[in-house]
């Protein structure tokens, strides 16, 4: 937990870094706005999102992966509380391809912080297992949301949209976003992996000893 709090809190490093925190303090001023103007679940869907959007900065992932996330995190969760989903009935696909596929990778890069699952590295087929894992968990997060949209319906809101079709296309989307973030993890996760190296001590007592 340290290691993650302390990469939460270091200064950032560079424009992309910078732009991914601007999109962090952007859903933090969206929190009293969705609660003003939609409503206290509003603003407790943004505070939601928001939170969540702290978990790349955490585990050190690329800035461009962050952004994504954040972007992708935002536009969710406002399309959510203005009811977009309801009035563009297509529009929902999209955002489970995208944001599936997001959730799934840093889903997968937190069970392997936690050494709850294997480092890909560590294991032969990496491409392959990565693939199976985050897909799984991709689809596992689809189950999920699909749960708490029925419960919304039933319990919530009436007017939220939740079908059969509707659901295993939201399904299949995710599921293959999910996919794709897996084959990529290589990428997304090349960033985290470069800092979490050792370095090397070019110091001459450090190399007298080691040629002793």
């Amino acid at each position: 937990m340290r290691s993650l709090w302390n990469a939460l809190t270091r200064r950032a490093d560079g424009p992309a870094e910078i732009t991914a925190d601007v999109i962090r303090l952007i859903g933090l001023l969206c929190i009293p706005i969705a609660a003003i103007g939609w409503g206290p679940l509003g603003g407790v869907s943004l505070a939601f999102a928001t939170g969540g959007m702290v978990l790349p900065r955490a585990l050190r992932l690329r800035p461009g992966f962050d952004i994504a996330f954040g972007i992708v995190t935002l536009v969710a969760v406002w399309s959510s509380v203005t009811d977009l989903y309801v009035t563009v009935k297509w529009w929902d696909l999209p955002v489970h391809f995208a944001l599936n596929g997001l959730v799934a990778a840093v889903g997968y890069l937190l069970l392997v912080h936690f050494r709850i699952v294997a480092d890909e590295q560590s294991l032969p087929r990496p491409v392959l297992s990565t693939a199976i894992v985050t897909t799984a968990l991709g689809l596992t997060f689809g189950v999920f949301w699909e749960m708490f949209e029925w419960f919304g319906k039933h319990f919530i809101d009436g007017d939220i949209y939740v079908g059969y079709t509707d659901s295993i296309g939201d399904l299949l989307l995710g599921g293959i976003g999910s996919l794709l973030a897996g084959l990529m993890m290589p990428i997304i996760s090349a960033h985290r992996r470069s800092e979490s190296e050792p370095q090397d001590d070019p110091s001459p007592a450090r190399r007298s000893v080691n040629d002793a």
